[in-house]
């Protein structure tokens, strides 16, 4: 009887959302949060970039279509994209949850992913945005840079870059927001108080 209570309890208190999209500008962490996240979820942090790179290395019918269009230097069309992720989705480690990171970037790809999702019986839980101060994000992303040697990552460059980050996921928060799922994380704390947040936001 005690087992049973103990095992209620701790169902009780777990995170109950599992099908996650995460999002947040350069420099905010979001990859290492991410894959914290994941792994303490037990469930594949999904990056279209992990996404393209294992089809075209596999070369897979869809990665020989994506690298016929990357050879060239053109666009990956979104029907191609989405087809990768949906593709991604239907997979069995994806059953019980996932964490997208770098999809859906544009309103079309939101009406793309609500559809797959809707094949699969389910819709996201949770869209976590990680917030930070674009100044902040700068010096971070220089020392970064000069760090690492990276000589694209100069102000000019990281500004541009938050801003064409701003454009496109403005729309996106307004739509989940307007649905009840997103919830607001401050990017700019420490990683475990950031992991701690992110975890909270899971719960309800």
């Amino acid at each position: 009887m005690t087992d049973t209570s103990t095992s209620t309890s701790a169902s009780d208190t777990a995170p109950t959302a599992r099908r996650l999209l995460i999002v947040g500008p350069p420099g905010a962490g979001k990859g290492t949060q991410a894959a914290r996240l994941a792994e303490g979820l037990g469930i594949p942090a999904i990056s279209t970039g992990d996404i393209f790179r294992a089809n075209v290395s596999q070369s897979t019918e869809l990665g020989v279509l994506a690298k016929s269009y990357m050879d060239k230097g053109e666009y990956v069309p979104d029907s191609v994209t989405n087809d990768m992720v949906r593709d991604r989705l239907a997979q069995d480690d994806a059953r019980e949850g996932f964490l997208l990171d770098g999809y859906p970037r544009t309103l079309a790809q939101v009406e793309a992913l609500d559809g797959m999702l809707a094949e699969l019986g389910t819709a996201l839980d949770r869209v976590l945005l990680l917030e930070a101060d674009d100044d902040t994000v700068v010096e971070r992303l220089i020392a970064r840079g000069q760090e690492s040697g990276r000589s694209d990552d100069t102000e000019e460059t990281i500004r541009h870059r938050l801003h064409v980050y701003a454009e496109q996921t403005t729309p996106l928060v307004e739509v989940y927001e307007g649905r009840g799922v997103l919830r607001r994380v401050d990017g700019m704390a420490s990683i475990d108080e950031v992991s701690a947040a992110l975890t909270a936001a899971l719960q309800g």
